[in-house]
């Protein structure tokens, strides 16, 4: 049975028992995940409040363990997954809201000690855009109980982080290409339609996949990033 990464059946939390139960639902879509939990490498940590600052210090300090392991030990397929414990009745615009003042608060904590990562832009309109926290580039994918999009109903909110140095690797090996190709059609045939926010890299900018809400042209993203030089 799959595990997740250093935790047997007795020691999981609610939220992760569930977790794992959505992904390893026959039908979820995303294999890299998948793989991820077979691999034991889909790491999670439980959070309160998506909208309260009280855990940002441990995620911070969690997502700077998890890139030292990448870079121990590098893997194609390893994500770290932030479980919040509510709110479940956030609608898309307003779990959206609260994502993005979850990324930007994390960000003022963080730049104080490190610079966002220089292979990828900081400003969220640029097709080269990338969240970055500790130094690194992450993919953010949300997901929370209201999602229009079935891949990402998870029972609770979410914020999944996944190095976007895995991605440039899949892309160098040739793998990139197929895995996208099967994901979205596996994920065409598990949420009944295809999703109208995925696109090709450097087609657009990602900060309008991380929410998972279905937006036009003129959405804005609501973060702004503030760098500064690390302390």
């Amino acid at each position: 049975m799959a595990t997740a990464r250093h935790i047997v059946e007795s020691d999981r939390g609610q939220l992760e028992q569930q977790l794992i139960s959505f992904v390893a639902n026959k039908g979820f879509p995303c294999t890299g995940a998948k793989t991820a939990l077979s691999m034991g490498e889909l790491q999670c940590i439980e959070a309160r409040d998506l909208r309260c600052p009280a855990d940002d210090l441990r995620i911070l300090e969690k997502l700077k363990e998890f890139v030292r392991e990448c870079d121990h030990n590098p893997s194609n397929y390893r994500s770290l997954v932030i479980m919040f414990k509510g709110p479940t009745d956030l609608d898309e615009k307003e779990f959206e809201a609260a994502l993005w003042q979850r990324l930007e608060a994390l960000h003022a904590i963080d730049r104080q000690e490190h610079e966002w990562d220089p292979t990828v832009s900081n400003n969220p309109a640029d097709e080269n855009f990338s969240f970055s926290l500790v130094g690194r580039a992450f993919y953010v994918v949300g997901m929370h109980p209201k999602s229009s999009r079935r891949a990402r109903a998870t029972p609770f909110p979410a914020l999944a982080f996944n190095l976007h140095a895995q991605f440039e690797q899949l892309r160098q090996t040739g793998e990139y290409g197929r895995l996208q190709r099967v994901v979205r059609r596996r994920d065409e045939i598990f949420s009944g339609s295809l999703n109208p926010m995925l696109r090709d890299f450097r087609s657009g900018s990602e900060a309008r996949q991380y929410s998972g809400r279905q937006v036009d042209e003129s959405w804005k993203c609501p973060f702004s990033p503030a760098v500064s030089e690390p302390s």
